[in-house]
């Protein structure tokens, strides 16, 4: 599938809010903008649905090309037996989520594994690499979120490497999934960026994520309810975040994602 041209500034598009749920009176901060599921790049071929939060293949919105050096996160529903052909890629560090089901990698490096729900894949195409993904089961979609992230290094060898993170994942707080040192148990990926699971119980106290260099930060709900600065935010919506993130509360159990990304993409020394 082609990508569309991409873009890597840190401007923040504006919103709609046509398919926002219910009216709120609190006004954002110029800070945040929230995306609504709805609002994302819809794609339905049958064996794939997907909704793409930035452009992607022929889905373009020139509002809507990236935030940071994020640039792709899809949200794929794959059905039984089918998948993605062997296919090619070049400078990206791609990551995949797996939700519910399961995921069959095979790549021209070698590897071949069956993703489980809650584990995470990265793959760095570096100078260049071929792999498929398909859904091996025969009864039971698979539902993933595809994570591209621009690297800030050109070329390098291929890298592939697959973690099962259930045992990382803490309640109430941010479980570190893939970053530039690698540190506590990280996945390393060639880009000054951090990649986290968050997962609230209703009635927590408010989460506030730690202070970090980081000036821009993506959120991601995958499941169940958050409040974000007064607004509710529900399965499959987002809020791009400049500078401190407000404190997070979960109207319902809650799982998501929140990256931490770097304004410009200055080049690996």
């Amino acid at each position: 599938m082609e990508l569309a041209k991409t873009s890597h500034s840190g401007h923040i598009p504006s919103m709609t809010s046509s398919t926002q749920r219910t009216p709120e009176k609190i006004p954002l901060p110029d800070s945040i903008r929230i995306r609504r599921s709805d609002d994302r790049g819809h794609i339905n071929h049958g064996w794939l649905d997907a909704r793409h939060s930035f452009s992607f293949g022929n889905y373009y919105d020139p509002d809507h090309m990236g935030f940071g050096s994020l640039r792709v996160i899809n949200d794929d529903r794959i059905a039984p037996g089918k998948g993605f052909d062997m296919h090619p890629h070049s400078a990206m560090e791609i990551f995949t989520y797996i939700i519910s089901g399961e995921l069959e990698h095979r790549d021209s490096m070698g590897n071949g594994r069956i993703i489980k729900a809650g584990e995470f894949q990265y793959m760095s195409a570096g100078d260049g690499v071929m792999h498929s993904e398909s859904n091996p089961s025969t009864e039971q979609s698979v539902h993933l979120l595809q994570i591209w992230i621009t690297p800030n290094q050109s070329g390098g060898p291929p890298l592939y490497a697959d973690m099962d993170t259930n045992a990382l994942k803490k309640k109430n707080s941010l479980s570190l999934f893939a970053s530039r040192d690698g540190r506590n148990g990280s996945q390393t990926m060639r880009q000054n960026a951090e990649i986290f699971f968050g997962h609230l119980e209703s009635g927590a106290k408010p989460f506030v994520p730690p202070q970090s260099p980081f000036d821009q930060h993506y959120l991601h709900l995958i499941k169940g309810q958050l409040d974000l600065a007064g607004h509710t935010l529900h399965q499959g919506d987002a809020a791009m975040i400049h500078g401190a993130t407000p404190g997070i509360v979960a109207n319902e159990d809650a799982e998501f994602l929140y990256f931490n990304l770097s304004s410009t993409n200055q080049p690996q020394k």
